[in-house]
């Protein structure tokens, strides 16, 4: 392969190709690190909205340090993996007391911030600053699997770091931030996973797996982890002023899949659903009532499982005591159902609400 060549066509079609996106307006860290980590497994029309008002909210590495964490949860809220809001801010509050603010300009600096592993260091790094490191997602992966018609699975360990060095070996040193954006940018709307528009893309010429008539078999699909069907039994508590009750939970398989959030008391079940949400009331909470509504089942997917939501709506004279929701220091809070969606909670914890409230209707 000719790289002058190469390099020159690809970097060219970015200039003219690329999508106006409103993280590209900017040389600044803290923008293009925001970015990377909201678009981590999800899509960028998603995203767009999320960005803009986080923005708003948090407009520098220092407002986003010292905010409240239930605050920026809550502005993270329907996006999705929470944990990365959480590193986030905390990589926010390192930033702030070990670089004065700034991102770091170093490699090793910046893999020492919670949640910033190599890709988006380097995409960081050579975006913000100009650093001479590659980055390698799914989608370079994917481009550099089929110019070299790799067979296999990309993911596996020695086959991601051979994908490394090929990366590294490609980079424009003089543009390694438009560099890695191109990469990106064509294996996002290009050379995608399934039907590639070869006709479109401008390296073609260069790419083996074309060549032998294997771009729509490299690179092997991943082996997807079997599905686990899970059964998750919710009590929606209901006073007479129409208030609900939302808890913390610290462990159990229930808050994991309610992304460690505010969320309904809830339990996983097996067949009698009823059962064993009415014991974990009384143990957890000390409430022991009689009649109950079931309302429809939701449907909840995370990662590899499903998730089957079976809310109880359960009419209390009164709620458990509970503290005020600031971020860390209640374990349970109470607040009228129409105003739970407004809370830093799961979309899980949102479906129930919403099945809640079309099922108070009827109580």
């Amino acid at each position: 392969m000719k790289l002058p060549a190469f390099r020159r066509r690809l970097l060219a079609w970015f200039d003219v190709r690329k999508r106006e996106l409103p993280w590209r307006a900017s040389r600044d860290p803290y923008r293009i690190w925001l970015s990377e980590v909201m678009l981590q497994q999800t899509r960028v029309a998603a995203v767009l909205p999320y960005y803009k008002r986080f923005l708003r909210l948090f407009p520098t590495v220092r407002a986003l340090a010292r905010a409240q964490q239930h605050a920026v949860l809550e502005a993270w809220a329907g996006l999705g993996y929470y944990s990365r809001a959480r590193n986030l801010q905390r990589a926010a509050q390192e930033i702030v007391r070990r670089h004065r603010g700034k991102f770091p300009r170093t490699l090793d600096a910046a893999l020492e911030l919670p949640g910033v592993g190599r890709y988006t260091a380097a995409a960081v790094l050579s975006i913000a600053y100009g650093a001479p490191f590659a980055v390698l997602d799914g989608n370079v992966a994917r481009v550099l699997a089929r110019l070299g018609a790799v067979r296999g699975e990309v993911r596996a360990p020695a086959r991601w770091r051979s994908l490394e060095a090929a990366a590294q070996h490609l980079l424009a040193p003089r543009a390694p931030g438009e560099w890695n954006q191109a990469m990106m940018e064509l294996g996002a709307t290009v050379c995608t996973p399934r039907a590639p528009a070869c006709g479109d893309c401008p390296v073609a010429a260069y790419c083996r797996a074309r060549a032998l008539g294997l771009q729509e078999k490299v690179p092997a699909k991943r082996v997807k982890r079997s599905p686990e069907n899970v059964l998750l039994a919710a009590a929606v508590l209901l006073d007479p002023q129409r208030r609900t009750l939302l808890v913390r939970e610290q462990d159990g398989a229930a808050h994991e899949l309610f992304s460690r959030m505010w969320q309904f008391p809830a339990v996983a079940a097996g067949r009698d659903a009823e059962t064993a949400l009415r014991r974990h009331m009384r143990d957890a909470l000390g409430i022991e009532t009689a009649h109950c509504l079931a309302l429809p089942v939701a449907r909840h997917a995370v990662t590899y499982r499903r998730v089957a939501l079976l809310p109880f709506l359960f009419c209390v004279d009164e709620l458990p005591s509970s503290r005020p929701a600031d971020g860390g220091s209640g374990c349970c809070t109470a607040l009228p159902l129409g105003e739970v969606e407004r809370w830093p909670t799961s979309s899980a914890t949102r479906k129930i609400a919403r099945a809640a409230l079309r099922g108070v209707a009827r109580v």
